[in-house]
């Protein structure tokens, strides 16, 4: 008779320790597993209650489809991975995918380890620019080609700019001018919120009963991001893309 196995909560950074301790990891469910019950090296990964698929206060109908959603440069580094208990983002990162379906909300593409496409969270907010208050008001499965379009700014740091410049074109059905239109406007509202120190509010996990690490300020932020950009040898602020060639050709600007 075969034992019932007993589902683990294990943050990627853990997944070595949990394997030397005996834990098994099921591909299908992409969750870590003990064989047995009783395994006193795993109890510290005893899973919680799965988080609800939708979220106190969660608006699943917020930022639909593909658009370049700049993360304001005062918030850099500073997502909800970074805040949440290693533990409780994998309960998080769990529910996202299973609700999606282990698919793209947006393109519908699947996970593809060969293309080098994963499956990843991505935070969707609205800012109260009056009271300087980012709130996270929804979590969206996305694949690693439509984060790299979101989050454009990072795509231009990294290099991988034209990549995602390709994608967003195939993915929303925009001309090249459109396309080059819609990350202009993006970047000039990215410029505006980079000059407000905004304040976090994680109410929708808290609520959730989500615990949270203390989010560092503004300052920390902005220090955090040009250390990791330093060290990984990319400039500390991207570009705002200027006229394509056809404007320039016409005069437009």
């Amino acid at each position: 008779m075969a034992v019932e196995r007993v589902w683990l909560d294990v943050p990627f950074a853990e997944k070595d320790a949990a394997k030397k301790g005996g834990a098994r990891w099921d591909p299908a469910a992409k969750r870590w597993y003990a064989p047995r019950p009783g395994m006193a090296e795993l109890e510290r990964w005893a899973a919680a209650p799965d988080v609800p698929d939708l979220l106190p206060g969660e608006d699943r109908s917020l930022g639909s489809g593909l658009f370049v959603d700049l993360v304001p440069q005062t918030c850099w580094f500073t997502n909800v991975r970074s805040c949440v208990d290693g533990r409780d983002w994998e309960r998080l990162r769990r529910m996202i995918t299973r609700r999606a379906g282990q698919r793209c909300e947006v393109c519908g593409a699947a996970e593809d380890r060969e293309q080098k496409r994963w499956l990843e969270a991505h935070e969707r907010w609205t800012f109260d620019e009056a009271a300087r208050v980012q709130t996270l008001k929804r979590l969206i499965c996305l694949c690693t080609d439509c984060h790299t379009v979101t989050h454009y700014g990072y795509a231009q740091v990294r290099g991988v700019e034209a990549r995602a410049f390709a994608h967003l074109v195939k993915v929303t059905g925009m001309t090249e001018p459109q396309a080059r239109e819609h990350v202009r406007t993006a970047f000039a509202v990215w410029e505006r919120r980079s000059q407000v120190a905004w304040e976090l509010d994680l109410g929708i996990l808290t609520d959730a009963g989500i615990r949270l690490a203390p989010p560092p300020g503004a300052g920390e932020r902005v220090r955090v991001a040009a250390e990791t950009l330093r060290a990984e040898g990319r400039p500390a602020v991207p570009h705002r893309p200027g006229p394509d060639r056809a404007d320039r050709r016409s005069g437009r600007r």
